[in-house]
């Protein structure tokens, strides 16, 4: 046998970029390591606040996730995702510059989600903040503009934590309970919608919650990911 080399890390094909945050991130998290079910390389991009992304347009942040992508690709990454459903806005320009397979958001998922739903039925999106979820993120995403979407702005601890990064702590029971509150009042508006996909990387914890809340499929970055992983290292079959 010849081992091959070119790369400083094997094993790990799955690079992460990661937000500059430091609340807590419990397992389902994407960036609790003990999620995955394989190994992954993380980067944090300093300066890449969840203010600065979400909020702010990740306004001259492009070169930052760039360099950071390039690094995990020479450490030894075959395809690069994020951890923030919001750099769907460069998910075009990231493709590019990394020559890497490149999965920037969970909102990419609408497009297959909705063509396994019924005619008449919709993909409806949980996103961490509704009102800055622009046409531009949608577009970098290549889900339909008139999506129907929510926020959890209203809740009293998930955005708290995760946006305004008021506490370095987070009652999990009330995160819960952020987005259980905003899947029912998305449904209650639109009760045309068939399936749910979570934009927020910190959701996943509560997508089972909200399944069973709601009575529908829900899709999260866990699902996209895990989908990703298999083409990036399919499994082998052994001979029956």
């Amino acid at each position: 046998m010849i081992a091959r080399g070119g790369k400083s890390i094997y094993g790990a094909p799955l690079g992460i970029l990661m937000l500059d945050a430091r609340f807590p991130r419990i397992p389902g998290d994407m960036g609790n390591a003990n999620t995955w079910p394989f190994p992954v390389l993380y980067r944090v991009v300093r300066g890449a606040s969840p203010t600065r992304v979400v909020l702010d347009g990740a306004a001259g942040l492009l070169d930052a996730f760039i360099d950071a992508g390039r690094d995990l690709v020479d450490l030894g990454a075959e395809g690069i995702t994020t951890n923030c459903g919001f750099l769907a806005i460069y998910q075009r320009e990231l493709a590019e510059a990394l020559a890497v397979p490149v999965a920037t958001s969970s909102l990419m998922q609408v497009p297959w989600v909705q063509g396994t739903l019924p005619t008449g039925k919709r993909v409806g999106v949980l996103t961490v903040s509704g009102s800055s979820l622009t046409p531009a993120h949608m577009d970098g995403a290549g889900i339909p503009r008139d999506t129907p979407f929510i926020g959890t702005e209203g809740g009293r601890e998930f955005f708290r934590v995760l946006i305004q990064a008021n506490a370095m702590d987070m009652d999990v029971a009330a995160a819960e309970q952020d987005i259980l509150d905003a899947g029912r009042a998305l449904v209650a508006r639109h009760p045309e919608i068939g399936a749910i996909v979570l934009e927020c990387t910190n959701m996943p914890p509560y997508a089972s919650a909200l399944r069973e809340a709601l009575g529908l499929p829900v899709f999260d970055i866990y699902s996209m990911i895990n989908w990703f992983q298999l083409g990036l290292r399919p499994r082998r079959f052994a001979p029956a």
